[in-house]
C-alpha cells in the first residue's frame, strides 16, 4: 500500500516539513558527487553502525577507528538515503503525514518530536543488533514516529492510498487507523523474521527495529507534545 494523500486541511504552511524534505533532497543529491569509495566512506562516518556506538573505544574520535563522535550519527543519520527509491518512498510518507502532526504540534515542537522519533529508531536496532557493522541510514525510523503521531491524532482521517492487485492499480480510501496499524503490524512481522537472519551473522537490509524503535517513540513523544486545543478549537480537529 503506497500513501498519495490524505483528507486532512492544515491551517498554515508546514515549514519544517517541507524543510525537512528539501534537506534530504538536498543532502541526497550533494551525495551524488561523490564516487563509490567517498560515498561508502560518508556512510559509515555518518551512519549509526551498532557496533561502534556499543562496543567502540570512546578515547578515539571515528577518523582513527575509535566512537568518538558516533553520538551525532543518529541525527546525521537520518538526512542519509542508500537510493532515490529509498529516499523518494520516505519523502512521500513524510509529505502525506508530516503536515497534519506539524500543524497540531507547531512548528518547534514539532521537529523536536521529529528528532526524538529518530533517536528512538537508533535505539530500537542498536539493542537488537549490537554487533552489526552496517551502518543504518534513512529518515524512515524518524517518520515512524509520525507515522504514530498521526493516528493518535487523526485516527479517522482518509489515506488515498494506491493498492496494486495483481497487475492491476487501485486506489481507495482508508481510515489513517486501518493504514497505519497494518503498516505497524508489517513492520512486527518482519522485524521478527530478520531476527533469524540477525542470529547467523547475516544482514537482512532494512533497519525494522528502528521503524519498530521510530513508531513506539512517537506514541510516547506524542502524549508529552501534544497541547490539547482550547473548546472553541476542538472541532478543526474532528
Amino acid at each position: 500500500m503506497i500513501p498519495i494523500r490524505d483528507n486532512n486541511r492544515t491551517r498554515r504552511t508546514p515549514v519544517v516539513t517541507w524543510g525537512l524534505i528539501v534537506v534530504n533532497v538536498l543532502v541526497f543529491g550533494g551525495s551524488l558527487i561523490f564516487g563509490p569509495s567517498e560515498a561508502e566512506t560518508l556512510v559509515m562516518r555518518f551512519g549509526v553502525i551498532p557496533d561502534v556506538v556499543v562496543h567502540g573505544d570512546w578515547g578515539l574520535p571515528r577518523s582513527e577507528g575509535g566512537a568518538l563522535g558516533s553520538l551525532v550519527t543518529p541525527f546525521t543519520s537520518m538526512f542519509l538515503h542508500g537510493g532515490l527509491l529509498h529516499l523518494g518512498s520516505n519523502m512521500l510518507f513524510l509529505h502525506v503525514f508530516g503536515d497534519n502532526v506539524e500543524d497540531v504540534l507547531g512548528r518547534g515542537r514539532f521537529l523536536v518530536f521529529y528528532a526524538l522519533c529518530g533517536l528512538g529508531a537508533a535505539a530500537g536496532q542498536v539493542m537488537v543488533d549490537t554487533n552489526s557493522m552496517v551502518p543504518m541510514i534513512g529518515a524512515s525510523g524518524a517518520i515512524s514516529g509520525v507515522l504514530a503521531g498521526y493516528v493518535m491524532l487523526f485516527p479517522h482521517a482518509r489515506i488515498v492510498t494506491l493498492v496494486p492487485i495483481f497487475i492491476f492499480i487501485h486506489f481507495m480510501e482508508i481510515p489513517a487507523g486501518i493504514f497505519i496499524v497494518l503498516w505497524f503490524v508489517l513492520q512486527l512481522v518482519l522485524g521478527y523474521l530478520s531476527l533469524g537472519i540477525l542470529a547467523e551473522g547475516g544482514s537482512g537490509g532494512v533497519a525494522w527495529f528502528a521503524h519498530i524503535g521510530g513508531f513506539l517513540a512517537g506514541l510516547v513523544c506524542i502524549r508529552l507534545f501534544y497541547r490539547k486545543p482550547k473548546a472553541s478549537r476542538r472541532r478543526l480537529f474532528r
